[in-house]
């Protein structure tokens, strides 16, 4: 079984605890292991996060939204972060390479190498086109609890 859902949320803090209670409810519905879904919910959070902070339009713009869309597909979760801003410097296409916190007490860089560290595949890119904005994109594999509603039967030979 496959589900996915989508939000576009406003660029305020407020909105970052709701994707993040929605991505764990629909896990814990689903019957994905916690560990997993948490460390989902982590590196969720952190994107949402830099969408909130970074993704604002040109100064002066009407401050615009940010979309969320998580797929649960079998085996695999794969959820995207975009957003309207100005995208990822130095790159039009591609991934480029996260800066990393400049110390171990700065309270920013740090969101982008959790994600990495938390999800199993992660692709940092830019929408395509005038409008801009960075793309986010992680998925994990996904282990079931036992009594998993929806687990994916194993195929056996």
């Amino acid at each position: 079984m496959s589900m996915w859902w989508s939000l576009h949320l406003r660029r305020e803090a407020a909105s970052v605890p709701l994707a993040r209670r929605l991505l764990i409810g629909t896990m814990e519905t689903a019957g994905v292991d916690p560990d997993v879904s948490y460390d989902l919910s982590v590196a969720l959070s952190e994107a949402c996060a830099n969408a909130v902070e970074h993704g604002g339009g040109a100064p002066g713009s009407t401050p615009g939204g940010y979309r969320v869309t998580a797929y649960l597909d079998g085996e695999k979760c794969r959820i995207e972060v975009t957003d309207s801003g100005p995208g990822f410097p130095g790159t039009s296409r591609g991934c480029p390479a996260p800066r990393p916190a400049a110390s171990a007490t700065d309270e920013h860089g740090r969101g982008l190498g959790l994600i990495e560290e938390l999800a199993d595949h992660v692709h940092l890119g830019n929408k395509p086109g005038r409008g801009g904005g960075a793309v986010i994109t992680f998925d994990k594999i996904l282990k079931w609890r036992e009594d998993a509603p929806l687990m994916m039967p194993l195929l056996t030979a």
